[in-house]
């Protein structure tokens, strides 16, 4: 990454409005897809794993999904790229007892990831600890339309999030529409 022009964007970032479906409002079809009346956003449950299947989520975000690529030291290493949610529009499924955590330097960030196959298929990141950074490569097929991908300069972290506008609104639950139970 370019850490020169780390801080620039190119284009104005778009800005997530996740939130659950209100109660009684019509799915259409399998697809599992809504409209979010308050945030006119359309969603989707999209399903995930790690590799070996051992950890199972899901997730209400977008069909089209805004992806950070980091290169702070530890996302750099893993290869991290991220969809941020509000941590209610998140469920584990299956596999707690499978998850570890790893921690460093502020230790806000909390890097989850199996034991069994070593995959992070979500963490909670320092940006957003009221949500949940998802990998989009951990989903399963056929919930995904399409992926945008924004640079986020991690090596120059704090001047990084003086700078991006949005992204701590990423994990904030849209406060109009009742959370999923």
């Amino acid at each position: 990454m370019d850490t020169a022009n780390c801080l620039s964007h190119d284009t104005e970032p778009v800005i997530l409005l996740p939130c659950f479906p209100p109660p009684g409002l019509t799915l259409f079809g399998n697809s599992e897809m809504c409209l979010c009346k308050s945030a006119t956003m359309e969603l989707v449950k999209h399903s995930g794993s790690c590799h070996c299947g051992a950890v199972r989520f899901e997730v209400w975000s977008s069909p089209d999904l805004h992806v950070f690529h980091c290169n702070c030291s530890i996302c750099t290493k893993k290869q991290n790229h991220h969809f941020i949610v509000p941590k209610n529009n998140f469920k584990l499924l299956q596999g707690k007892e499978n998850l570890t955590t790893y921690t460093f330097n502020t230790h806000a960030a909390k890097h989850t990831f199996c034991k069994n196959c070593g995959v992070q298929s979500f963490y909670t990141p320092r940006s957003n600890p009221d949500g949940y950074g998802v990998a989009p490569h951990c989903l399963d097929p056929g919930s995904v339309r399409s992926v945008t991908v924004e640079k986020f300069c991690g090596e120059k972290w704090e001047e990084s999030m003086e700078a991006h506008k949005t992204i701590r609104d990423m994990s904030k639950p849209n406060e109009d529409v009742q959370q999923k139970e």
